[in-house]
């Protein structure tokens, strides 16, 4: 990770061309035929601008499509709608030149003015996106936040095939920026049409277009034929099949019926699973930048108070709760999983110890506890690792009902601060790209702490905040690790202030069909979950 970081920030003194990185598809892969994916849940929306968790993520990125993107299996840039690229010696200034023909699903071609529209329309309150602070240092952004302006002042169309961006200071994260959903391109007059239905009537000029929308049953994504990839998709249709409990979806995939349990293995069964070799060789193990864990919303009595928030820290067993998942990861001591950068060795975080929780807790004027409520994603094994947080809470006197949900409902409970307390599990956070900035802003920094918003804490530290631009404002090569020490020190205070329980790292874990074919990294790809629709393919 931190030699990609190293290859970023170089680019950014550089001021030359660059190439679009190449990719060798499958020699073996065949065109045709479509897959079924199962969810026990509806999508709650596939608008780029807005939708922002893990059941809808890779469905988004095949719509559609930002000016960056990365190598398929991999964490590696490469350009998208951008044909190439050239940044300025201090950093702050990119220039993309676009692909021309480019068409959007309604068959009109895509332009600078596109990009322009879409960056303004992410990054203004009014459409309310969860992903606007990742745009924070775009020269404007400010101005756009506080409602004084309508467009990026640092966003210009220099003609219809060249648009170029300006930073109010240097970012080591733009380019990755430029490739999260957030940044996908999206038609001005599509977006109007629709109006707040355009998460159900999306249009991009991604690899699939949406063909049927059924709520409650089933979404079909159909092959763009005039997707400007060539060669892919191969797949002709991707069907997902919703209100599939996970249970009965691994029983269909046994019986031939389904090529991917979106909901991945349930626990209950995974043991059985990987003991069978003939389905144990049909799943897919991969690491992944993730981390599980329980938000403590700050500005909700009792949880405004930092003793208590250490209390609760205290009195969860995560060696019990990583039991319960088959032992499919490991306990977390702060924000960022152990292979990310920034990451730090030997930091304890918060020990098991109910004795001292309950001291903490009378130190704070609740020695008898306190009665909230804990809402979590009503799919296994989510609502059996409530349960055991509800145990270890009513063991320091803490009363917790726990609201079991459909993932929508929590997080709109989360977005809106509804909820006292979230486990996270089924939405724990997947870093969007691999820097440890992209476990700060959207779910720790002020940014996210809006309306809609994802970070469910709604913890603002603008000291922090301050710290954390600063960091990435270190574009020098020869300084990443200074960079990477400024981002341990974010994290360890903000545990030092504990918003969060950190739970646990996970395992991803992918099956699939039989018939599935493509390589075992697409259907682990570190930023389309579950499996990289673009590129795989069935063998029938």
């Amino acid at each position: 990770m931190k030699s990609l970081l190293a290859t970023t920030a170089l680019a950014l003194t550089l001021a030359l061309p660059v190439a679009a990185q190449d990719y060798t598809p499958d020699p073996n892969a065949k065109a045709g035929g479509g897959i079924v994916v199962t969810y026990k849940d509806d999508v709650a929306t596939l608008d780029p601008a807005i939708g922002y968790d893990w059941q809808n993520w890779s469905m988004i990125k095949s719509l559609f499509d930002g000016l960056m993107d990365y190598v398929p299996g991999t964490t590696e840039l490469r350009p998208g709608l951008a044909e190439s690229y050239t940044i300025s010696e201090d950093g702050k200034t990119f220039t993309f030149v676009l692909r021309p023909g480019v068409k959007f699903h309604n068959g009109r071609k895509m332009t600078a003015e596109d990009v322009k529209y879409s960056l303004d329309r992410v990054t203004n309150p009014a459409t309310q996106s969860p992903g606007a602070g990742f745009f924070g240092s775009i020269l404007g952004y400010d101005a756009m936040a506080g409602g004084s302006a309508t467009t990026l002042e640092g966003v210009t169309v220099v003609d219809p095939l060249t648009v170029q961006i300006t930073l109010s200071r240097p970012d080591a994260t733009f380019l990755h920026v430029m490739a999260l959903n957030f940044a996908s391109v999206v038609p001005k007059e599509a977006v109007e049409a629709a109006g707040d239905d355009f998460g159900k009537q999306p249009v991009g000029t991604g690899a699939f277009k949406l063909e049927e929308w059924t709520l409650g049953q089933r979404l079909i994504f159909a092959k763009n034929a005039d997707y400007w990839r060539a060669g892919v998709p191969y797949l002709d249709t991707v069907t997902f099949e919703v209100g599939q409990e996970p249970i009965v979806a691994l029983l269909r995939l046994q019986n031939g019926e389904v090529d991917v349990p979106g909901d991945g293995i349930p626990p209950a069964k995974f043991t059985e699973v990987m003991g069978n070799p003939e389905e144990a060789a049909r799943v897919v193990e991969g690491g992944q930048l993730q981390t599980g864990y329980i938000t403590l919303n700050v500005t909700m009595p009792p949880f405004d108070k930092v003793e208590v928030r250490q209390a609760v820290n205290m009195a969860i067993n995560k060696d019990r709760i990583v039991q319960i998942i088959n032992g499919r990861a490991v306990p977390a001591t702060q924000p960022l999983p152990p292979s990310m950068p920034g990451y730090t060795e030997g930091y304890a975080g918060y020990a098991f110890d109910p004795a001292k929780a309950k001291e903490m807790l009378a130190a704070a004027g609740l020695a008898d506890g306190f009665e909230t409520e804990l809402f979590v994603m009503n799919t296994d094994p989510n609502p059996r690792i409530a349960q055991a947080i509800q145990q270890d809470l009513a063991g320091i006197g803490i009363k917790a009902s726990i609201q079991s949900l459909a993932q929508a409902n929590v997080i709109e409970a989360g977005g809106n601060g509804s909820a006292p307390m979230i486990w996270s599990g089924g939405m724990a956070w997947i870093a969007d790209f691999p820097d440890p900035s992209n476990f700060y802003g959207p779910i720790l920094g002020c940014a996210g702490a809006v309306e809609g918003g994802w970070n469910w804490s709604k913890y603002c530290n603008a000291t922090l905040d301050e710290a954390a631009t600063a960091a990435d404002s270190m574009t020098d090569p020869a300084k990443v690790a200074d960079r990477m020490a400024m981002w341990s020190d974010v994290y360890t205070k903000v545990m030092d202030d504990a918003p969060w329980v950190p739970v646990f790292n996970e395992q991803r874990y992918t099956m699939k069909s039989a018939r599935m074919g493509g390589a075992d990294v697409l259907f682990v790809d570190p930023v389309s979950i579950p499996v990289n629709y673009d590129y795989v393919y069935v063998t029938d």
